[in-house]
């Protein structure tokens, strides 16, 4: 092989590798690594842990955002129950966890007659809650939820006048206290009774619109 030829065979070898390298790095920068997601943790009771809207909100936000449910089930704010949500080993896996934004949708079980004598307690352990969140590292955006109506008493555990006429407006006096943003789900769904078959817990089509309440508040204030 003369010399022309030879440059020219490493001139095209060159060519095909650099082209090789440039498809590697357009590959890298369209595969966001996990670890670069924004983490979105929803904290709350059973109308987190056992409903689609932390699903749903993960389908809204796409794949830059990386959900996780921490709910768990018939669990309060205050923590002078054996059910206080900062007492569960979720609690810890949500810290852990180091998000950038946290959803916090709890106070619905925190309207058991039996606990209204604990009133008093109620902004206080919101508070303790949202400022464990503050003092991440990973610094987040974090929202309290109003959550929705409780529209009957049909086991006789939950007290709706109670929940709406003290335990609202305790939650926006913690959000007030906390310097936090409000989602104001209750408002939402006061028209969808039908979609709450207990009096309490959402169906799909409600927790889809619980889903869709959070997430359009998230995009304008974020």
């Amino acid at each position: 092989m003369d010399r022309k030829k030879f440059l020219t065979s490493v001139l095209v070898i060159l060519l095909m590798l650099s082209g090789t390298v440039a498809l590697m790095v357009l590959s890298t920068w369209k595969r966001k690594p996990a670890s670069e997601t924004i983490r979105v943790a929803c904290v709350g009771d059973s109308l987190t842990q056992s409903t689609v809207y932390p699903y749903e909100l993960r389908r809204l936000l796409g794949a830059n955002y990386t959900v996780r449910n921490f709910g768990v089930g018939s669990t309060t704010v205050l923590l002078n129950t054996d059910t206080a949500y900062m007492n569960t080993s979720m609690f810890q896996k949500a810290l852990e966890f180091q998000p950038n934004i946290v959803i916090i949708m709890l106070g619905t079980n925190d309207a058991q007659p039996n606990l209204e004598v604990f009133n008093a307690s109620f902004v206080g352990d919101y508070v303790k809650l949202v400022a464990a969140f503050q003092e991440l590292l990973s610094n987040p955006r974090i929202w309290a939820v109003l959550p929705p109506p409780i529209f009957s008493n049909q086991s006789g555990k939950i007290d709706p006048q109670y929940f709406e006429l003290t335990l609202i407006p305790n939650i926006k006096q913690a959000a007030n206290e906390t310097d936090v943003l409000l989602i104001d789900v209750y408002s939402a769904l006061t028209n969808y009774s039908e979609d709450f078959p207990d009096g309490v817990h959402p169906n799909d089509a409600a927790a889809k619109i619980i889903a869709n309440t959070i997430y359009e508040t998230l995009i304008l204030n974020l």
